[in-house]
């Protein structure tokens, strides 16, 4: 998959996850728990990310830390929503285990390569 393509995925899943977080409770899809939902989110995130930008690890894990609590924090602001620090620890958690586990695999295949 070219570079290009990859970072264009991951800024449209971070739009994505922008807008499902904000827009009213009622346009948000469900697809079954939403710990769960919250956790691959953003562990999407985290490995497009650090696909995208292989040599920026620790930024993209500041990345993901300032977007999930910002998002939960702007949740306040909408009238039907309503943000909770466990839910963007769900989120920092699967951020940072996707941006790992893709980390992990670069190192990986360069160690073969």
């Amino acid at each position: 998959m070219s570079r290009k393509l990859i970072i264009l995925a991951a800024w449209c899943v971070l739009g994505f996850i922008t807008f499902v977080t904000l827009s009213p409770i009622g346009l948000r899809p469900e697809t079954g728990s939403v710990s769960i939902e919250r956790f691959l989110a953003y562990g999407l995130l985290g490995t497009l990310f650090v696909m995208a930008y292989p040599q920026h690890f620790v930024r993209v894990v500041t990345l993901i830390l300032v977007v999930a609590s910002a998002l939960e924090l702007l949740q306040h602001l909408t009238p039907d929503r309503h943000g909770h620090i466990a839910d963007a620890g769900e989120k920092i958690a699967g951020g940072v285990a996707g941006a790992s586990i893709a980390r992990l695999a670069q190192l990986l295949f360069r160690a073969r390569a």
